[in-house]
């Protein structure tokens, strides 16, 4: 890790966003030459620099990944790049489908172009368990970002460029979490608002999401999707957790409301599909899913060490173990410790 981005100059696009920002922050622990931030919100950006206090070697750039023009500039002289701008609000992409692939697919190809152009060494993109076999919009267009850049090795030439992309559900106390909504709802006295009893979820603090993005960073040969084994949880069991937690403060009890299932939801989550696995090696902490010919190639040299095959299984929320209430609250006191 530190001679992974020592004295490297750095771009992450939707830098101050929740993951963004997080691995801007963890990257200045390994003293880079530069980390250029680069978001559409200058308000997020003002935050961020008087957070962080960084001086020059932090560069905020205001810009969006669907201007090619602005992303170019922003991108020179760039030997890594984190990809984590997107549009990833389920029910905003459903009511808004061309918006999020103009960011989400469009926008990804001006990285990929931008990258080419600039002679980046690595990019890394960020992606979501619902591109794993999607059923709404958003997945759609982040399993197609994942296509688009991982497939750019086909018209590559000789672009030294190399992708990979990484794979987590979803991230605690992210905006668009569940879990911020939750608890303002327990701030204004409830109810809290579940949508079935029954639906299933992977969850994750944010520090352990980064250290999977720089992990990946790390080992990555070209055209991986690197992803985490992730705790389970249902979603009534994290609003019970949040409750009770409440609860040690106050003494009166927040309810929890059944409101059934939202447009583009589905019951549970998938981060590895059966076909997936034939092509893909575990360690005790991921999953990297790798071309068919490295495969074969990875058998005879070994790249990647301690892994074995995965086998056809596919990797869903549906059938692993599910952490306890009391467990939920553990990983939401070690989230809030972190941060």
């Amino acid at each position: 890790m530190e001679n992974e981005f020592k004295n490297k100059r750095i771009l992450v696009t939707g830098g101050t966003g929740s993951i963004g920002s997080a691995i801007v922050k963890k990257l200045l622990d390994y003293n880079p030459r530069q980390i250029r931030v680069y978001s559409r919100d200058e308000t997020k950006q003002f935050e961020l620099e008087h957070d962080l206090n960084a001086g020059a070697k932090l560069r905020f750039l205001v810009g969006d990944i669907r201007d090619k023009e602005r992303l170019n500039m922003a991108m020179e002289n760039i030997d890594i790049v984190f990809h984590a701008a997107a549009l990833k609000h389920v029910i905003s992409c459903e009511n808004n489908p061309f918006e999020a692939v103009k960011t989400n697919v469009q926008g990804t190809q001006n990285v990929i172009d931008c990258a080419f152009a600039n002679k980046v060494d690595k990019v890394i993109g960020i992606s979501t368990d619902k591109a794993t076999d999607p059923t709404n919009v958003m997945g759609c267009t982040k399993l197609l970002a994942e296509k688009i850049m991982l497939a750019s090795y086909f018209y590559k030439g000789m672009h030294k460029t190399k992708f990979c992309f990484v794979r987590f559900g979803n991230v605690l106390g992210s905006r668009g979490s569940v879990v911020p909504l939750f608890l303002k709802q327990i701030h204004n006295g409830g109810p809290v608002t579940v949508t079935d009893r029954n639906m299933t979820r992977f969850f994750m603090t944010i520090q352990d999401a980064v250290s999977l993005v720089l992990k990946a960073t790390a080992l990555m040969q070209d055209r991986e999707i690197f992803i985490l084994k992730m705790p389970v949880v249902k979603i009534i069991d994290l609003a019970k957790a949040l409750v009770a937690l409440d609860k040690e403060e106050k003494s009166e009890e927040v309810k929890i409301k059944i409101i059934g299932k939202k447009n583009g939801e589905r019951m549970h989550e998938k981060l590895l599909t059966m076909e997936e696995a034939e092509s893909a090696l575990e360690t005790k902490e991921m999953f990297i899913i790798i071309p068919g010919e490295k495969l074969e190639l990875h058998q005879s040299k070994k790249i990647y060490l301690d892994t074995k095959a995965v086998g056809a299984k596919e990797y869903n929320s549906e059938s692993q173990k599910k952490l306890s209430v009391k467990e939920i609250k553990t990983m939401l006191k070690r989230m809030e410790s972190e941060n």
